[in-house]
C-alpha cells in the first residue's frame, strides 16, 4: 500500500516554517505497513493543487493533503477540491454546530469567514476536527483515497491518530514492516559499506539496508516487509547480528534512539550522573541531553565557560596552565573536566575546548582544533581532534566526538 503526502502553503516553500507534518506522518504510516512514495510541497494555487493531486494518483493509493483550509482568501484547498471532484460546496450542519461551539468556548464572536469553514464539498465524508474549526474531508476517486486535513500540527496529528489511520486499517489488509537500527560511529559511510558489502549483497529481496549518515556517525536501518511478523523479526535479527559482528568496534547501539538518549539510558540504569564544561560548543551538548524527558536523573548541569576568566573561577583551571599551554590544549581540557567533576559533584564530566571558527585559529592551532576530555573517579582522558573550517559543523562534530569518548569510557568501566 503506497501513500503520497502533499503539503500546501507558500510559508513552507519560502522557508518560513519547516514541514514537520510529513516526517511525523511518514513514521505513523510506516507503523501500519503503508509506504510513503513521495512528499510534495506546493503553493496555495489551484492549478498547482490539481496538478499535484493528479500526479499523486498515478503513484499512490492514498493521498494525504495538509494545509490551505483556513478562513482567509489565500486558503484555496477546499474550493479547489470542490471543483476538481465536481462536488458543489454545501453547509454541513454538524460542522457548523461544532464551529459555533468552538467560538462559544473561546467567548469570541463568529464572522462570516468562520461560518464558511462549515462548507464542505457535497459528496465527501466529513470527519470532525475536535481540535479546530476546519473539518477534515475524505474523498474516494477511481479507487484512490484522498484526505484533506488542516496543516496545524496538533490538529493534523489528532485526525491522523484517531480517525485516518484507523479507517485505513479497517479498509485495507496491510503487510508487516519491521525495522532494525544499528548506530555506528568512527567509520565513514563508504568504508562501512565496503566492510559489509557481502552481507548486504546476500540480503533477500524483501529486506532492504539503508545508510543514514550524519556528522560523525552512520545509522544503518534494516527494513523487512511481509505477511509473517514473527518470521520477519527473526530474519532481521539474524542479519543484524551478522553486521554487528563484522563491525563490532564501531557499533554504538542497536536501538532507534539518538546517541545522547542511549547514553542517558545507560547512565540512568547504573545510577550515574554527568556534568559538562563547554567552551567552543557554547551549550550545544547540554541542549542535546536536556531535550529528552527524564534527563535530570543523569545530567546535573554544567558551565559554558567561554572566557579564560570563567574557566578559572567556575572550573578551577590554573592561571599558569592557560598562560603556558593556552585555552585550547590537553592540559586545559583535562583541568576543565576535573573541575566540573569536583565542583558539580558528578560521576562523569566532559570538557570541550577548541576553535570553532571561522576565525581565531593560528598556524599551530588552526580552526577546527578541538580538545575533549572525559573525567571520572578513575582519572581523566583527553583527545585532540582536527575538524574543518565550518563553525556549525565543528560544533556538531565536537559534541558527537565528546559523546563517543564518554560512551567508550562507560563501556570500559561498566564492561557492557
Amino acid at each position: 500500500m503506497l501513500a503520497e503526502i502533499i503539503t500546501i502553503g507558500d510559508e513552507i516553500l519560502i522557508g518560513q516554517i519547516v514541514d514537520t507534518n510529513s516526517a511525523w506522518m511518514g513514521v505513523e504510516l510506516n507503523k501500519i505497513g503503508v509506504k510513503v512514495k513521495q512528499i510534495t510541497s506546493i503553493s496555495d494555487e489551484a492549478e498547482h493543487i490539481i496538478s499535484a493531486l493528479e500526479e499523486a494518483q498515478k503513484r499512490a493509493d492514498i493521498i494525504l493533503i495538509t494545509g490551505g483550509l483556513g478562513p482567509t482568501k489565500d486558503d484555496v484547498t477546499k474550493i479547489t477540491l470542490s471543483k476538481y471532484f465536481n462536488m458543489p460546496l454545501k453547509l454541513d450542519e454538524a460542522t457548523l454546530a461544532h464551529v459555533k461551539q468552538f467560538f462559544e468556548k473561546l467567548n469570541r464572536p463568529m464572522i462570516e469567514a468562520n461560518v464558511k469553514q462549515a462548507e464542505v464539498p457535497d459528496g465527501c465524508t466529513v470527519i470532525m476536527n475536535k481540535n479546530g474549526t476546519a473539518p477534515c474531508m475524505w474523498f474516494e476517486h477511481h479507487g484512490k483515497i484522498i484526505v484533506s486535513m488542516p496543516g496545524v500540527p496538533f490538529e493534523m496529528k489528532y485526525l491522523m491518530t484517531d480517525e485516518i489511520i484507523p479507517r485505513i486499517q479497517q479498509r485495507f489488509q496491510m503487510p508487516f514492516i519491521v525495522h532494525q537500527n544499528i548506530l555506528t560511529a568512527g567509520l565513514g559511510e563508504s568504508f562501512l559499506a565496503e566492510q559489509i558489502a557481502d552481507i548486504e549483497e546476500a540480503l533477500p529481496s524483501h529486506i532492504k539496508l539503508a545508510y543514514l549518515p550524519k556528522l560523525g556517525q552512520v545509522r544503518l536501518r534494516l527494513s523487512a516487509t511481509g505477511d509473517n511478523e514473527v518470521a520477519l523479526l527473526a530474519e532481521v535479527a539474524f542479519h543484524t547480528n551478522r553486521i554487528v559482528e563484522r563491525v563490532d568496534k564501531y557499533v554504538v547501539l542497536t536501538e532507534d534512539l539518538p546517541f545522547e538518549k542511549a547514553i542517558l539510558n545507560l547512565m540512568s540504569k547504573h545510577g550515574l550522573t554527568l556534568s559538562l564544561a563547554e567552551s567552543c560548543t557554547g551549550g550545544y551538548l547540554s541542549h542535546l541531553f536536556t531535550q529528552h524527558p527524564g534527563s535530570s536523573a543523569v545530567f546535573q548541569g554544567g558551565g559554558v565557560t567561554y572566557s579564560n576568566a570563567l574557566k578559572q573561577s567556575v572550573l578551577g583551571v590554573k592561571e599558569e596552565t592557560l598562560a603556558k599551554f593556552g585555552a585550547v590544549s590537553e592540559q586545559t581540557a583535562s583541568e576543565m573536566a576535573l573541575g566540573a567533576l569536583v565542583n558539580f559533584n558528578t560521576d562523569y564530566a566532559i570538557a570541550i575546548t577548541g576553535i570553532a571558527g571561522p576565525d581565531g585559529g593560528s598556524e599551530q592551532k588552526p580552526v577546527g582544533t578541538v580538545w575533549i576530555a572525559v573525567a571520572s573517579k578513575n582519572g581523566v582522558k583527553a583527545k585532540l581532534y582536527q575538524f574543518a573550517s565550518q563553525r556549525l559543523q565543528n560544533i556538531e562534530r565536537s559534541a558527537m566526538a565528546a559523546m563517543m569518548m564518554l560512551f567508550l569510557q562507560l563501556k570500559q568501566d561498566l564492561s557492557v
